[in-house]
């Protein structure tokens, strides 16, 4: 089941954390989470799945910054969430799928306990200008069966900002 939008609002302070909150975000299944300032991009192709990639960031000023095809771009999430007792999951907005912008290329699937800011997978078939403030994707809830173990793993887990790929450390194991 999906939570509804009066239920996710019910249950803010308890299963649900998003700061900053914004009731205009609220949607009937759903919440908008906006697109953060900062955007980073990998510096030195080819990318190597045993290696920290070296990264550069991008602030994105009023004026927006214009987005290339063949270019992934990772970006953030202005709020910070938190999710207990539910299965928290991302998608892009339809307004923004429609002009060609993929928001998350396969991260979508969020894991009970995640607390943090969401990392977002950007790319686009075209040139397009993004800013920073404006509602990006949507989080939605599912609920779930069963004993939970809340996610606790130390890669991504209470991030303070935009996580680049951290596979390499699978490789350290």
């Amino acid at each position: 089941m999906i939570l509804t939008g009066p239920e996710i609002k019910k249950r803010l302070g308890t299963d649900i954390k998003i700061d900053p909150y914004n009731e205009n975000s609220l949607n009937p299944n759903s919440y908008n989470l906006t697109l953060h300032h900062e955007l980073m991009i990998y510096t030195d192709p080819p990318l190597d799945m045993k290696k920290a990639n070296p990264t550069e960031k991008i602030i994105m000023d009023d004026d927006g910054y214009l987005l290339q095809p063949g270019r992934l771009y990772l970006g953030r999430t202005l709020e910070y969430t938190e999710t207990h007792n539910l299965v928290p999951m991302l998608e892009g907005r339809s307004s923004i799928g429609r002009l060609g912008m993929f928001v998350h290329v396969t991260a979508g699937f969020g894991d009970v306990g995640f607390c943090g800011f969401w990392t977002l997978e950007i790319s686009t078939i075209h040139p397009i200008r993004i800013y920073p403030n404006i509602g990006i994707c949507q989080i939605f809830y599912h609920t779930i069966e069963g004993d939970v173990k809340e996610y606790d793993s130390g890669k991504y887990q209470k991030n303070t900002g935009i996580q680049p790929s951290l596979l390499y450390r699978e490789f350290q194991k």
